[in-house]
Order: structure tokens, then C-alpha cells, then sequence
């Protein structure tokens, strides 16, 4: 079991799915987590449900909207005047959009790009030169396999999460020597209700559903709580020497590309 005894940490996108379990196996591992998300009833609920499974001062509940880049820097203001220290972060936050090209509008684009990229950018800008001032921290991105091979009906969503691979790799490559360690974990299709809503666009739900499971050679979808394990690794000293790296959990999808 990997720990993260008397670290601090922060989630984007924290109130459900991945984001959420990261969470959780943060707060069980030994962390503070400050719980965030742009749903202030979701982060809160969360919060609570970390305390009372791990003891009340193991999480904090904090709104926090990742395109808005004066709310990223007030919550780190926040986080570094409490604990003086951030010692990792995790950028989930996300979201998705169903279409080919001539289905997908600049403003769709747009919509994901601020979330996606800006967001990953805006958070990590706001938490970085304390951990170059300690010399010390581990930022893990959640990208996706749609940051390593295009996937069909997802142009928008494939082209914001190769920009969160890149962003990764340059982040690792810049401080490697810094203390300061970039890495990214690239899920195929996880059981989440980001998932859920994408598979209710579709004319056929229950087909989408049996097609996106079938992608992958394990032939289901992936639960939360198997990235949140990885995260877990990353995050812990046990991967002090692992930095620009894209970590893929699609069970097989991509064995055979």
C-alpha cells in the first residue's frame, strides 16, 4: 500500500467519478485533501464523507471553477497560507463533447479547451513555484487514452487531451532537476457519471454502452477506484523517479494499436 502520511494534496473535479476516488484513496493513504469542484454541494458532500470515514481534519471542501484563473489563485493562496505547502495535485477536472468536425463548433472547442488544457494550466501555474520554492511535489494530470490515439466521435475531447499529455511531458522536462515531478495518467473507459452522460447523447444509449465496452480486451469498462490507484502510486515517494511519463489504464484497448 502506498502512503501519502502527512502530505497535502488537491483534486480538481473532486465531487464525483475519477475524481472522487482519487480522493478517497488520498484521505485513506493518510493526506489532507482539499476536495474541489465547480459543484459546491458535491465537494462538500464528499468532504464530509472522507471525514467521516478517515477522521474530520482529513478533508477540505473548496468550490473552485479551473477556468476562472483569480479563483485557482485564491484557493492556493489558501491552501499554501494554511499549510504553507502543496506537496501534490491532481488536475481531473474535465469534460467531454460527442462529434466528428462538422459537428463540433468553435464554441464547443472552446468549452474544453478552458476546461481541459486552460484549466490543467491555470491550477498548476498557481501551485508551482511553491513546490520550486520546496523543491518538492508531484502533479499528476488526468489526460486519457484519447491523448494517446484519436477516438472516433470525440475530435474536441482528442485534441484537448493530447494537449494535456504535452503539457505534461514539457512541465516534467522543465523541472526534472527541480524537484518537481509531471506525470499523467491516461484512462480508457471508466463506470463514471461523466461516461454516463456522454453515453445518453447517443441516438442508442444501450448500444453505445456494449460498443465502448467492447473497445477494450478486457471487455468492460474500468471502475474509478482502479485510476485512483494509480494516481496513489504517482503521487507517493515510491515513484520519485518517475516524471513525463503517460501512464495507460484501458484495459488492452491500445495492446494491439
Amino acid at each position: 500500500m502506498f502512503r501519502l502520511d502527512g502530505k497535502i494534496a488537491l483534486v480538481t473535479g473532486a465531487g464525483s467519478g475519477i475524481g472522487a476516488s482519487i480522493a478517497e484513496a488520498f484521505a485513506a493513504a493518510g493526506a489532507v485533501v482539499w476536495v474541489t469542484d465547480c459543484d459546491a454541494a458535491r465537494a462538500e458532500a464528499e468532504a464530509q464523507r472522507l471525514q467521516a470515514a478517515n477522521g474530520g481534519a482529513c478533508a477540505v471542501a473548496r468550490v473552485l471553477d479551473v477556468t476562472d484563473e483569480a479563483a485557482c489563485a485564491r484557493v492556493a493562496a489558501e491552501v499554501l497560507e494554511r499549510h504553507g505547502r502543496l506537496d501534490v495535485l491532481v488536475n481531473n477536472a474535465g469534460v467531454g463533447h460527442v462529434g466528428r468536425l462538422p459537428e463540433t463548433t468553435p464554441a464547443d472547442l472552446q468549452r474544453l479547451w478552458s476546461v481541459n488544457v486552460l484549466g490543467v494550466f491555470q491550477v498548476t501555474r498557481a501551485f508551482l513555484p511553491s513546490m520550486l520554492e520546496h523543491r518538492r511535489g508531484s502533479i499528476v494530470n488526468v489526460a486519457s487514452i484519447g491523448g494517446i490515439v484519436a477516438v472516433r466521435d470525440r475530435l474536441a475531447y482528442t485534441t484537448t487531451k493530447f494537449a494535456v499529455v504535452g503539457f505534461t511531458k514539457a512541465v516534467a522536462l522543465d523541472h526534472a532537476r527541480d524537484g518537481v515531478r509531471c506525470n499523467c495518467i491516461c484512462p480508457g473507459r471508466v463506470e463514471t457519471p461523466f461516461v454516463a452522460s456522454m453515453i445518453a447523447q447517443y441516438p442508442d444509449p444501450a448500444k453505445a454502452r456494449t460498443e465502448m465496452e467492447s473497445t477494450q480486451a478486457i471487455g468492460r469498462m474500468m471502475r474509478p477506484d482502479e485510476i485512483a490507484g494509480a494516481a496513489l502510486y504517482l503521487a507517493s515517494d515510491a515513484a520519485d523517479s518517475i516524471t513525463g511519463s503517460a501512464l495507460i489504464i484501458d484495459g488492452g484497448w491500445t495492446a494491439g494499436k
